[in-house]
């Protein structure tokens, strides 16, 4: 037996082995599925099939590479490097350059990001006249791209009056006339972008029996990772390119399909053994990652939904810490919480902040969490920011090298036609936008004949105008000779880009200058990685490398380590010592968008299964009772996803909020034996409720001698009326319960010194401090 098969349990082994027919891996999380997936493909590789001949898609750049240097180990550099295994869209956009013509596309075509695409959106919708409030370009994007990721061209679109119907009723009637110019400006520039790599591919397969045929010949043994992932465009490329031979592999876990917001669909993985009769399943359901207090609880939500495959997942790990609930009074409190929880295991368990991650379901969550690893000096680090390759600075030197291996990218012309500022100001742009649109060229081919068409600038503009087609042209022919890093170094230069970026003094026009710096040694690192890999080191590898960088790609290994911050959906696939999931509280995790229909809860069952499954040996759930939102404070309930877990997986930190008390209001006797099913609550007051709920808490210290009972009709008092005395137990909305310590001055000015079991100790302001006598 080969080294690598003694390395897996039995069910592992029996999907590596399986050779040949249609095969679905169902992997639990934590369950080994990446290192199956290397293994099959190193065995396919061993048993005599050419890695000429297999496909491998994944959902990020740097899943693949990882996936390769394994297969490397196992099958030698030079073998693996054969392999066809990338993302969908760096593989199609590799099957697209060679075929493109076909689609009347250069083979040199842009790759549009979301911003470029959000560019020429707005440009349309300010050309149409169209009401920006009404039209926002963001969300006619999103709109566009279900489109396409549903495989309905501009075509089928003015075919479906239901489409058509829908836009209108949302007073956005213009829509498919938007779609229809943003194709074909985009077609115009040699660009698509990202739903375009896969739609076109479907065209070319569709379109083109010859070219199916061939990649079907190519590609005889196929798998994709993350199938719940793959949205309707996706799913038909892989049956289209899997139909002759029907060696097709997919792994994957209904549990953790969280991306239906992105077009991914679920029936996609649900309805794989519909789809290939004979196929054959394996289920990984042994998790390595996580304790059994984890896993048992994982389990014991995401069992709550109906709609899912049959698996149980389990651990031989050990059974480790309960899953610790926290409810805090507000968000801030949360925030110091998670703070001092990290803060004391890092000291307790001698970890390095990178042990830990906070979770969140909003990226507005992180804000609190900030500031109290700051005031705590954790280092952190937030993902999902602002890309490197998003910042200003970058996009506008990208912008350049983008123009010159196609000078049709119009986005990328209006870019840097006048940066840095060379008198070429938004008027002229929008009359050779105009004057493009009219003679159907590009507007750098309407600068290159400028003398022959009807655009009304004058002397001095056109000069400028021209002197920048030179330039550009001029680097053109440079980069016949250069690499990509001569050129970039080339551009940054003779544009005076970093001395325009040097007038800005500030600390920002510093750190805009090392951004260009180091997306020099960027491209320098690429050209070495690979010529050293004997691969395409061109310009134009190295953009679409940069257009089609996923999530965490190009992440580097920071000097200092730092606690994770991270919205749930970028956790997917990582894995933490400990993880705090934050902000479990009613409409905001389950969020109030997503309560509408069955199926949209349940994904956000599956994201909280993401969520706790990222624990390898401890997990924390906080909610806050209040939390600040839009500015206003809001009263919070936990979370449904609090309830589903079994008690016996969880310690709560904070006592379990009691269930309501019940009042009879007639005799129960008169039912007979089941008196039971009716129950009335009489309504009682919730911060009533919580103090009590805090009065005699099993594990925390009994509260001072000095708290006297709670009379059940204490209210709101006037602050300031000398009814609050030393000694008093009160309740703040923000900080809690705690003991008047001190009292100073009169009247409007009078204040309270207070002791809080949160906080610690506070002066505040009787007239504003909205207080409670509860003791």
């Amino acid at each position: 037996m080969s080294t690598y098969l003694e390395q897996l349990n039995e069910p592992q082994r029996a999907a590596v082995l399986q050779k040949d027919g249609p095969m679905i891996i169902i992997a639990g999380a934590g369950s080994g599925k990446t290192r199956v997936l290397t293994y099959r493909i190193a065995h396919l590789m061993e048993q005599g099939v050419d890695s000429f001949n297999i496909l491998s898609l994944t959902f990020t750049n740097k899943a693949a590479r990882e996936m390769k240097e394994r297969i490397a180990g196992v099958v030698g550099h030079s073998e693996a490097k054969n392999l066809w295994m990338g993302t969908f869209h760096s593989v199609f956009a590799r099957i697209l350059r060679s075929e493109a013509d076909k689609l009347g596309y250069p083979s040199n075509f842009t790759i549009y990001d979301t911003q470029d695409s959000v560019r020429l959106i707005t440009s349309i919708i300010k050309e149409m006249n169209l009401d920006k409030d009404r039209y926002k370009p963001k969300q006619i994007l999103s709109r566009i791209s279900s489109f396409k990721n549903s495989l309905v061209t501009v075509r089928a679109y003015f075919n479906n009056p239901e489409l058509i119907e829908a836009d209108t009723m949302a007073s956005r009637p213009k829509v498919g006339d938007i779609y229809k110019e943003y194709v074909e400006r985009c077609f115009k520039s040699g660009a698509m972008d990202f739903d375009d790599l896969l739609l076109r591919t479907n065209e070319l397969l569709a379109r083109f029996p010859d070219v199916l045929a061939k990649y079907q010949d190519r590609f005889r043994y196929i798998m994709v990772d993350e199938y719940q992932d793959t949205n309707h465009s996706q799913y038909i490329i892989v049956r289209a390119l899997a139909d002759r031979f029907q060696n097709i592999c997919v792994v994957g876990d209904d549990s953790q399909s969280i991306y239906s917001f992105r077009g991914a669909n679920i029936n996609n993985i649900l309805n794989f053994q519909k789809d290939y009769p004979d196929v054959k399943t394996f289920k990984l359901e042994q998790n390595y990652r996580s304790t059994k207090n984890i896993v048992n609880a994982a389990n014991s939500v995401i069992a709550k939904n109906k709609t899912k495959l049959d698996k149980e997942v389990w651990t031989a790990n050990d059974n480790g810490n309960y899953v610790k609930v926290m409810r805090t009074i507000s968000d801030g409190e949360e925030g110091r919480f998670v703070a001092q929880s990290i803060w004391e295991n890092m000291m307790n368990h001698q970890l390095e902040a990178d042990s830990f991650a906070v979770l969140y379901r909003t990226n507005s969550q992180s804000r609190a969490i900030e500031d109290s690893l700051r005031k705590k000096n954790i280092d952190y680090k937030i993902y999902g920011g602002i890309s490197f390759y998003q910042r200003k600075e970058i996009k506008d030197l990208l912008s350049y090298l983008r123009l010159l291996i196609n000078l049709n990218d119009e986005e990328a012309l209006k870019r840097v036609i006048n940066y840095p500022a060379r008198g070429i100001g938004a008027t002229t742009i929008d009359k050779l936008t105009i004057a493009a649109n009219h003679y159907k060229k590009s507007i750098f081919e309407v600068i290159l004949n400028i003398d022959k068409v009807d655009l009304k600038v004058n002397s001095p503009t056109k000069t400028k105008l021209q002197n920048f087609a030179n330039m550009i042209q001029r680097f053109q022919i440079e980069s016949q000779t250069k690499n990509a890093f001569e050129m970039a170094d080339l551009v940054v230069k003779q544009t005076q880009l970093v001395k325009d970026l040097q007038k800005d003094g500030t600390p920002e026009g510093v750190s805009k200058v090392e951004n260009v710096q180091e997306l020099l040694n960027g491209i320098k690192d690429f050209i070495t990685d690979k010529i050293e890999a004997g691969e395409d080191a061109s310009l134009t590898s190295f953009l679409e490398d940069v257009a089609l960088a996923t999530d965490f790609d190009s992440e580097k290994k920071e000097d200092v380590a730092r606690v994770a911050l991270m919205s749930i959906h970028q956790s997917k696939g990582l894995e933490f010592p400990y993880v705090y999931v934050v902000g479990l509280e009613e409409n905001l995790f389950p969020s109030a968008m997503s309560m509408n229909t069955r199926s949209e809860l349940e994904e956000e069952r599956r994201l909280f299964y993401v969520a706790l499954t990222r624990a390898e040996k401890q997990a924390y759930l906080t909610y806050a009772q209040t939390r600040y939102r839009w500015g206003k404070l809001t009263d919070g309930e936990p979370s449904r996803f609090l309830e589903e877990i079994d008690d016996q997986f969880l310690e709560y930190i904070t006592p379990k909020a009691p269930e309501p008390s019940v009042n009879r209001f007639i005799d129960s006797d008169i039912f007979g034996d089941s008196p039971k099913q009716i129950r009335f609550q009489k309504p009682i007051q919730k911060k009533r409720q919580e103090f009590l709920q805090k009065k005699s808490p099993k594990d925390l210290i009994p509260p001072k001698s000095k708290m006297k009972k709670v009379s059940e009709t204490t209210s709101k008092i006037n602050l300031f009326d000398g009814n609050i005395a030393v000694g008093n137990i009160v309740e703040h909305n923000r900080f809690g319960t705690g003991e008047v310590l001190a009292l100073e001055g009169a009247g409007p000015n009078k204040k309270a010194e207070i002791k809080f079991g949160t906080v610690g100790k506070k002066k505040l302001l009787l007239q504003f401090a909205k207080l409670k006598v509860i003791g």
